[in-house]
């Protein structure tokens, strides 16, 4: 018998067990959410890593209520409108140094796909088209379209599709729980990891190799933080090889990490960083691609009347997404929430590892406003512990992530003191009640 649930076949959803104990949510504002039967709930994780600036901000919402009215839609190819141009100004300001160039996209994913597309075609435009090759790293997470599960490196993401795309190779993943297990921010070990891509170099020939992606924190895996010197050797053999390094900050970009890019916070800039997520506060989908001047200058070349870079959306600067991120970016810096994390991390940080030694947590991990609580999986019944968990702080008021059996943390940057104590203490309630 069908019911008002059965139509929609949910996303990175268990949907039998979802639509036979539904949790649904009707409204929210500043730091909660409120569910259908009235239930206040603290919002841990942002939504999913995308409210930086808490719920239903009046700025944005009358900035995208007003541009409804104005224009709903503009097309993105030979047409423009000026608040597309307007938002990527205000976000090359924000971006590292030289990194100057906005491309627009509409999802973290598509936000990969550009930026795998543009390493590709940037090394053709000047003349090495034998560069094909992508470096991905394991347990990475880039979306879920093939170019991102391709060079992506989580299991689940991957076996199901196919071969997907030729030419990808992936470096070593950076978790070592049995030397950084409890690590306060940058874990102090595994810097060496870098020289795997030297492995690979000798492998594959580095005239072969277009680009490596990683995310500066691996955050879908369950909050990886990279080692201390780990992402500038990885800048630093890239740059011997004369390959281009691609930053996935769909998660740290947007103030996660205490500035406005994990690029900043870890003192290395990439070539090409992709963003989503927090660039519009969640409110309305929209991604986008920051490049070096160099690689824009690259592709600036030939007849002016010609199209440089064969690539984009429908709905690429939307003019509601645009008016969402203006308004998005105005509000973080109206109360100075790119550097609030940084303000805050210690205070979190401390509170976080006050779960050492509750049953079944075997590491914790954190940098800015970013926490992972790793716990020791059942046997035979992989990740069921931590959905238990998840489903415990649930009912009792808290919404948090759970990965595999790792605990993900996110809150919005709006966050506060007795905010980060409630999160820790219901989650200590409920590590106690299902261990």
């Amino acid at each position: 018998m069908n019911t008002p649930l059965d139509a929609y076949w949910m996303p990175f959803t268990a949907n039998r067990q979802f639509k036979k104990a539904p949790r649904m949510f009707k409204k929210a504002s500043g730091m909660h959410y409120w569910t259908d039967d009235g239930r206040q709930v603290l919002d841990g994780v942002a939504g999913l890593w995308c409210v930086n600036a808490g719920h239903a901000r009046p700025k944005i919402v009358q900035a995208i209520a007003e541009q409804a009215a104005e224009m709903d839609y503009a097309p993105p190819f030979q047409m423009a409108h000026p608040k597309a141009f307007e938002l990527a100004h205000k976000v090359a300001e924000l971006a590292p140094a030289g990194m100057n160039k906005v491309f627009f996209t509409n999802s973290g994913s598509e936000s990969v796909e550009t930026a795998l597309k543009m390493a590709l075609a940037y090394h053709r435009v000047r003349g090495e088209g034998q560069r094909t090759r992508l470096i991905g790293r394991e347990r990475g997470y880039h979306g879920v379209n093939f170019g991102g599960i391709s060079v992506g490196g989580m299991v689940a993401n991957r076996k199901m599709f196919g071969t997907m795309l030729g030419g990808v190779d992936h470096i070593r993943h950076t978790h070592d729980p049995a030397r950084n297990a409890f690590s306060v921010g940058q874990p102090a070990h595994g810097a060496e990891l870098a020289e795997d891509l030297e492995r690979l170099v000798a492998l594959h020939d580095a005239s072969t190799i277009a680009a490596v992606i990683v995310e500066p924190v691996a955050g879908s895996t369950g909050v990886l933080v990279p080692p201390v010197g780990y992402l500038n050797r990885l800048r630093e053999i890239c740059d011997k090889h004369g390959i281009l390094l691609i930053f996935d900050e769909v998660i740290t970009g947007f103030g996660r990490t205490g500035a406005a890019f994990g690029a900043q916070t870890f003192g290395v800039t990439p070539d090409l960083i992709t963003c989503a997520k927090g660039l519009t506060n969640g409110c309305v989908p929209m991604g986008a691609v920051i490049a070096r001047q160099s690689i824009y200058d690259t592709f600036m070349q030939g007849p002016e009347h010609l199209i440089e870079f064969f690539h984009g959306y429908t709905y690429s600067a939307h003019p509601l997404a645009c008016a969402a991120g203006l308004a998005t970016l105005e509000t973080y810096a109206d109360e100075g929430l790119l550097t609030r994390a940084a303000e805050l991390q210690g205070y979190f940080a401390e509170a976080l590892h006050t779960l050492k030694g509750l049953p079944s947590v075997i590491d914790i991990r954190n940098v800015g406003l970013v926490g992972g609580i790793e716990l020791s999986p059942r046997a035979g019944a992989p990740a069921a512990r931590a959905f238990d968990v998840f489903l415990d702080c649930f009912n009792a008021g808290l919404l948090i992530r759970t990965t595999g059996d790792t605990i993900a943390l996110s809150p919005p940057l709006i966050i506060e003191r007795q905010h980060i104590d409630q999160i820790v203490g219901t989650l200590a309630t409920a590590l106690k009640r299902v261990a």
